[in-house]
C-alpha cells in the first residue's frame, strides 16, 4: 500500500453502543456536488460537503462519459439498490425510522454482495469476484444520505452516527456470526485504493473477504466456520476504532448471547507488490504518512485502542502467532508464500532521529518501530491492531497475522473495466488467497 507523511489527528471515538445511541439522539454536519445516486431534488441539501471518496462518485473513466461508480453498480446490477436507496430517503418520517431503515439498508447492501461473490444469485455483466460495485454502491449511497435533507430535524452528529452505522452494516462488521460448535475464523480485507491514479482499481483482498464470509471447512477434526469484514482505507475510521468494534466482540467476554465464546483465530489481509503472498513475521506500531482514501496524511505512532482493552505501554513490534508452516506446506498457488521478516526501527534511545534509523531481521531490546516487513500503512495497522487486542484481551497464544497478498494486472485500455485476463488473473489471486485462509483455519482445527 503507499508513503507520505504529516501529523496525526485527534479524533472522536465511538464504539458501536454509542453510535447506536445517537442516531436518535443530538449534534451538525453540512454535505455537494454532482449527480449519482442522489435522493429526489425536494430533499437534497444543497452545498453539502462530501467526503473526497464520496466526490469520486461523479467522476468517469478516460473515454468515457457516464460516472465511475455507476459503471460499476450497473454492471453489478445494483442499480436498484442504489436508486432505491436515494429515492426512500425522502420518505422517512423521524430520526428513529431512518436510522433503522438506512442500517437495514446497509446491511441488504453487503448480503447481496456477498451472495453475488459466491454464486447464489446471479445479476449485472460483471465477474462475481469483483469487489468494486460495493465500494462504489456504498460509497453512493453514503453520498446520498450526506445530501439528505429530512423533513424534520437532524443534527450533524445524528448524521455521523447513521452514516457510521450504515458503514458498518454494509462492511459486515455487525452482521458477522458463529455456530456455537467448531473453530471459528475472523478475517479481514480492505476496500480498493490508489483511486488518485486509477478509479477502475480492485483490491484482492477486499475481493476474497466476500468469498470467505460464512465459509465452512469440514475437517477431520470438524467445522472451521469464516466469516469477514471489509475496511476502510481511512486513517479517521481506524482511529475511531473500525477495526477494534469489529473484531472486539469476539475476544472480550460479552453477556450478549451474539458473542458467546471466543473467535479460535483471527486474520487480516491486504495487497501487496506482484507475485507475493507474504505472511507478516511483525507489525509495528508507527504510521509512515501515506495518504488515504479521503487523501489525508498521518505520520507517527498508531493511536490508542479507544475503549478496548490494550497492553499498556502499547508495544512497538507483535509477532504473528498465524500457523505460517502449515499455510506455506499447504501448496497453494499460483504464487510462492513464505514468512515476511524486516523491520525498521530507531534503536533505544533514538527516536525519532532520522539519522539512527536501522534495518533489521528482528527488533532490538527497547527499540521504536518505524516499519514492518508490510510497511506502515493501513495494512500493517490492521494487523497491529487486531493483535494489540488480542494481546490486551489476554489471548496470547491465539493465531493472528496478516496476510499481504499478490496485486493485478489491469487491461492496457485506460477506460476498460475488466477484461477476461484481468478477471482470471483476479479470480487466481483471490483463490490462493481463500485456500490459505483455509489452511490456517484448518491447521488452527488440529
Amino acid at each position: 500500500m503507499i508513503r507520505k507523511r504529516l501529523f496525526p489527528a485527534a479524533l472522536l471515538a465511538l464504539n458501536v453502543a454509542t453510535v447506536a445511541a445517537l442516531a436518535s439522539t443530538g449534534g451538525n454536519n453540512t454535505v455537494s456536488q454532482p449527480q449519482s445516486a442522489r435522493p429526489s431534488s425536494a430533499c437534497v441539501a444543497p452545498g453539502a460537503v462530501l467526503t473526497v471518496e464520496e466526490q469520486r462518485t461523479t467522476f468517469s473513466l478516460p473515454g468515457r462519459t457516464t460516472p465511475v461508480a455507476r459503471d460499476f453498480i450497473e454492471a453489478a446490477g445494483f442499480e436498484g439498490i442504489v436508486d432505491g436507496f436515494a429515492d426512500r430517503l425522502c420518505g422517512y418520517q423521524s430520526v428513529s425510522e431512518a436510522s433503522a431503515a438506512i442500517k437495514a439498508a446497509g446491511a441488504s447492501l453487503w448480503r447481496t454482495a456477498v451472495d453475488r461473490a459466491q454464486g447464489r444469485l446471479t445479476s449485472g455483466t460483471i465477474d462475481r469476484y469483483d469487489d468494486r460495485p460495493l465500494y462504489w454502491a456504498r460509497t453512493s449511497m453514503s453520498r446520498a444520505v450526506r445530501e439528505w435533507r429530512p423533513g424534520f430535524a437532524i443534527t450533524s452528529l445524528q448524521r455521523q452516527a447513521i452514516l457510521r452505522q450504515f458503514s458498518y452494516a454494509s462492511r459486515g462488521i455487525d452482521q458477522v456470526s458463529f455456530p456455537k460448535n467448531g473453530t471459528r475464523m475472523l478475517v479481514s480485507g480492505f476496500d480498493t485504493y490508489s483511486l488518485d491514479d486509477s478509479l477502475r482499481n480492485s483490491n484482492p483482498s477486499g475481493a476474497s473477504a466476500l468469498q470467505l464470509d460464512g465459509r465452512t471447512v469440514q475437517t477431520k477434526h470438524g467445522l472451521v466456520t469464516l466469516q469477514s469484514v471489509v475496511f476502510p482505507v481511512n486513517w479517521t475510521d481506524f482511529d475511531q476504532g473500525i477495526v477494534e468494534d469489529a473484531f472486539g466482540p469476539w475476544l472480550v467476554d460479552r453477556k450478549d448471547p451474539r458473542y458467546q465464546g471466543s473467535i479460535d483465530a483471527l486474520m487480516t489481509i491486504s495487497q501487496t507488490g506482484r507475485g507475493q503472498m507474504n505472511i507478516e513475521k511483525w507489525a509495528g506500531g508507527f504510521r509512515g504518512g501515506s495518504p488515504d482514501n479521503n487523501r489525508s496524511l498521518n505520520w507517527g505512532p498508531t493511536s490508542a485502542a479507544a475503549l478496548w482493552p490494550q497492553p499498556q505501554p502499547s508495544p512497538q513490534f507483535i509477532r504473528t502467532t498465524l500457523p505460517y508452516q502449515a499455510m506455506i506446506d499447504a501448496g497453494t498457488g499460483p504464487w510462492p508464500v513464505k514468512l515476511n521478516p524486516g523491520i525498521t526501527e530507531w534503536p533505544a534511545g533514538t527516536y525519532p532521529d532520522p539519522a539512527a534509523l536501522r534495518t533489521a531481521p528482528d527488533p532490538s531490546p527497547g527499540s521504536h518501530a518505524a516499519s514492518a516487513p508490510g510497511g506502515n500503512y493501513l495494512s500493517n495497522e490492521s494487523m497491529y491492531r487486531t493483535n494489540r487486542l488480542r494481546l490486551g484481551t489476554g489471548h496470547q497464544n491465539l493465531p493472528g497475522g496478516h496476510l499481504h497478498i499478490s496485486s493485478l494486472v489491469y487491461p492496457t485500455d485506460q477506460s476498460a473495466l475488466t477484461s477476461p485476463e484481468f478477471e482470471a488473473d483476479r479470480k487466481a489471486v483471490v483463490d490462493q488467497t481463500v485456500a490459505l485462509a483455509e489452511a490456517a483455519g484448518k491447521a488452527v482445527r488440529r
